[in-house]
């Protein structure tokens, strides 16, 4: 069964489960995008990435208008996206902005940070504040700012405090599943037909104790 938090004529909007791709890649597996195209019955268009260990909110559109109109979103900044992320060393302060200049390593699929800006970087950008803390693990919410690839695994990673589950990128132990504790939140933009905000919001994966532990610092 598939979540499903918003959907019109334009776009589908729906809360991704962790372990499945997306969109398509070079495994061939299959992915999210397919189921979402069974249920719509119709081909779907790709709006923004979210990585196949993750889950939360992920919007297709379903005509090419919407998608252009949503893309020149992105790539203005007007779109806001929060992310949630568990990660079991605290950051040096309760609240701040990090900047760094990726790398990507195509052959090995991940991307590096570096603190100085050289040919080949992008520059990557996000806010995040401490949103609440267990006996083992601390809640971070991200304010993403740019969108660069692996980006909050990797500057998190930069600065000591690698996401659960993210072998990739320093954590020391999977989870079973092969999930990372990262989670698509929240998603708002400009309706691209009648121009209306839009606000979503993607609920945590249930069966997670982890992510269970934190839901009451998020109620408020």
């Amino acid at each position: 069964m598939l979540d499903i938090l918003y959907k019109d004529h334009q776009l589908i909007a729906l809360n991704k489960p962790p372990g499945i791709a997306a969109q398509p890649d070079k495994t061939g597996d299959p992915t999210f995008l397919e189921q979402a195209e069974a249920y719509c019955r119709q081909p779907l268009h790709v709006v923004h990435r979210l990585d196949r260990p993750a889950s939360g909110l992920i919007l297709y559109a379903k005509t090419k208008t919407a998608m252009t109109a949503l893309t020149e979103q992105l790539r203005s900044r007007t779109v806001e996206k929060t992310y949630l992320a568990v990660v079991q060393q605290a950051p040096p302060e309760p609240q701040g902005t990090l900047v760094h200049f990726l790398r990507k390593n195509e052959a090995k699929n991940i991307s590096v940070a570096e603190t100085k800006e050289s040919p080949g970087t992008e520059r990557a950008e996000l806010h995040y504040r401490l949103a609440g803390s267990s006996e083992r693990y601390h809640l971070l919410e991200i304010q993403l700012i740019s969108g660069r690839h692996h980006q909050i695994r990797v500057q998190l990673a930069a600065i000591g405090c690698p996401i659960k589950g993210d072998v990739k990128y320093g954590f020391r132990r999977s989870n079973r599943d092969r999930s990372i504790h990262l989670h698509a939140w929240r998603l708002a933009f400009d309706h691209p037909v009648s121009g209306e905000r839009i606000h979503l919001e993607a609920g945590l994966p249930g069966e997670d104790a982890v992510w269970a532990a934190f839901r009451e610092s998020l109620s408020g």
